[in-house]
């Protein structure tokens, strides 16, 4: 083990694996274009593809609002569902073309959660979290009673554009973009200022950093995003109603893949919503009626288990068994490179 990870360090082996996996989801749709008729690539599997690409997209915005700053946030959806119905009433009530609407969606998303923001995020701890909790219901139920703009609970019907590959790529791209995004805010001096808050936002405080308007900052790039997914799915879904749109264990989705990845890490999230959406693929297709069920029990044994998700378990300085473990192997390969180059040293002054 400690000779891998030397090998790891020494070819920097975790860029090349990134490529190769960037790469081999730019060229999994190909075989539907050269070879139609085998079948290779299913619409079916590219829509599944699609799908967890939003739900990374989606649990990592939940991440910078609830990872970086520490405000669990329990009505997030709410901005995926002001985003597909931004969009949808742009498009099916006044006839705009999509990317026009989906800017308006992105906008909507984006004022109300400086509106709601402001006022939330004054709020601490659990308070927060059930102020948007309420939003988020407050906001489904305006929509069904906003029948003559929202089509109520029948809903909006959307110009359909079936084109499962153009889907896949936008998500893949957008996907890319918003995690790229992400690790530059988590190396910047503002993020550095969202983990300062997290850690002891009265102590932020105190040094002067004003600390509503980063997390407002935030909160609004994180609305954003997510009002930007909304209007996608939207358009990719062709019909929106409440009970679709503001679906209740969305955001529990974004909350799960966050923890078990890693709360707070860039790549938590992508972790956690990958091994999250193939888990809930397999639980609807065997256990329909207690998905649900399962879903809150497998977040009961992260907090109990892994509190600091699957990377933060690995974190040599989290104090876990595991982190102990690598600490251990990583001190251990520090140890021989270092000896291999004091080795060096003395080979040639002794020359």
């Amino acid at each position: 083990m400690v000779k891998f990870v030397q090998a790891w360090r020494k070819y920097n082996l975790g860029k090349w694996t990134l490529m190769l996996l960037i790469l081999f989801l730019f060229l999994l749709p190909v075989p539907q274009f050269i070879a139609p008729e085998a079948k290779l690539v299913t619409n079916s599997l590219l829509f599944s593809f699609t799908q967890m690409f939003m739900l990374i997209i989606l649990a990592s915005d939940w991440n910078l609002i609830g990872g970086f700053t520490g405000y669990y946030d329990f009505g997030h959806a709410v901005f995926f569902g002001l985003g597909a119905y931004g969009t949808g009433v742009m498009m099916a009530q006044m006839g705009w073309a999509f990317m026009p609407a989906l800017l308006i969606g992105a906008v909507v998303a984006a004022i109300f959660a400086i509106l709601l923001g402001s006022a939330t995020l004054r709020l601490r701890g659990a308070y927060f979290s059930i102020a948007m909790l309420g939003a988020f219901v407050a906001v489904r139920e305006i929509v069904r009673v906003l029948r003559p703009i929202t089509g109520g609970g029948s809903g909006l019907t959307l110009p359909p554009y079936l084109n499962r590959p153009l889907f896949y790529y936008v998500f893949l791209l957008f996907m890319i973009f918003v995690v790229a995004v992400i690790w530059w805010i988590r190396r910047s001096e503002f993020g550095y200022t969202l983990i300062a808050i997290r850690e002891d936002e009265v102590g932020a405080e105190m040094r002067g950093i004003n600390t509503t308007l980063h997390k407002i900052v935030v909160f609004t790039l994180a609305a954003t995003f997510t009002g930007l997914v909304g209007g996608l799915w939207a358009y990719q879904n062709t019909f929106i109603d409440p009970d679709v749109v503001f679906f209740d264990s969305r955001t529990l989705d974004m909350v799960l893949a966050t923890l078990l990845g890693g709360l707070g890490t860039v790549s938590g999230p992508v972790l956690g919503a990958v091994l999250i959406y193939w888990l809930r693929d397999v639980l609807w297709v065997n256990f329909l009626q207690y998905h649900l069920i399962i879903q809150g029990l497998v977040l009961i044994l992260i907090v109990l288990f892994l509190p600091e998700g699957v990377l933060g378990s690995f974190d040599p300085n989290s104090g876990t068994r595991l982190g102990g473990w690598v600490g251990k192997i990583l001190r251990e390969a520090d140890g021989e490179t270092e000896g291999a180059a004091s080795a060096g040293e003395n080979v040639e002054a002794t020359v």
